[in-house]
């Protein structure tokens, strides 16, 4: 299914021309790692490396604050974590963040090696890829799994470069755009000339700070019409029907 954002809350548009000339339209595309390039932890919970996390810190730190106790993600928790500490003004342990950092990379590292690519990846790449489009992967995880997993699915070199999560600060994570930015350094282009695939909401944030545009893959109905009412170029549950378009409609540019 697909829909555009004018359209979409109104009417469902099944047009898969739609998402096809937003890929057309561009030199380079962007896609976010997990769920646009695989199913990195398959649905389980990263819980236990959260609490793992904040026990660690409480050792460390002493009580935690609400926003660092409340939240069970691994990889949410690393920014509030990190806003802890700047905010401090006891001078606060560095350590708690690097064991923290180093905890959920060993994570992604370990799922990594059994991820799922997303259906139809491979030959949506290989599209994009025969009409000159540039790819990178731009993602809060952290650029070793992901290469990791490039290399794993025999990827790695269709993708001109990864940018990952920082290491050093993770309030850089999406929905702000630094990784978005250095990508778009490294390919040198202007942000308009690019398009983000991405399947959260801060995805799509990340895209709209930086001026790139921004296709969602979403199975969600509720977050496929958050992305459409808030300027998705298309909204896709598949990369299936795009695939489909280019069989029957003209790609070239």
């Amino acid at each position: 299914m697909i829909h555009t954002a004018t359209a979409f809350g109104r009417e469902t548009v099944d047009d898969p021309a739609v998402p096809l000339r937003a890929f057309r339209s561009v030199r380079a595309v962007l896609f976010d790692f997990d769920g646009p390039v695989c199913d990195l932890f398959a649905g389980s919970t990263t819980t236990d490396v959260a609490e793992q996390i904040k026990r660690t810190a409480r050792r460390h730190w002493g009580p935690l604050d609400p926003s660092v106790e409340e939240c069970g993600d691994s990889h949410g928790v690393l920014g509030p974590l990190r806003e802890m500490y700047e905010r401090s003004a006891r001078g606060l342990s560095a350590l708690p963040l690097e064991l923290a950092e180093a905890a959920v990379t060993a994570l992604e590292r370990r799922a990594a090696r059994t991820a799922v690519p997303t259906p139809h990846l491979h030959a949506l790449v290989d599209l994009l890829l025969a009409h000159g489009k540039r790819l990178v992967v731009v993602s809060n995880n952290a650029e070793g799994p992901i290469r990791d997993c490039l290399g794993r699915l025999g990827l790695e070199p269709k993708f001109d470069g990864v940018f990952g999560r920082s290491p050093h600060d993770a309030r850089l994570m999406k929905p702000h755009p630094d990784c978005v930015h250095r990508a778009l350094r490294h390919l040198a282009l202007p942000s308009s000339d690019c398009l983000l695939v991405g399947d959260q909401l801060t995805d799509l944030d990340a895209a709209r700070s930086a001026g790139t545009g921004f296709l969602g893959l979403t199975r969600a109905a509720e977050r496929a019409r958050q992305m459409a009412e808030r300027g998705a170029d298309a909204v896709v549950s598949s990369y299936l029907p795009v695939l489909r378009a280019a069989d029957a409609l003209s790609f070239r540019e």
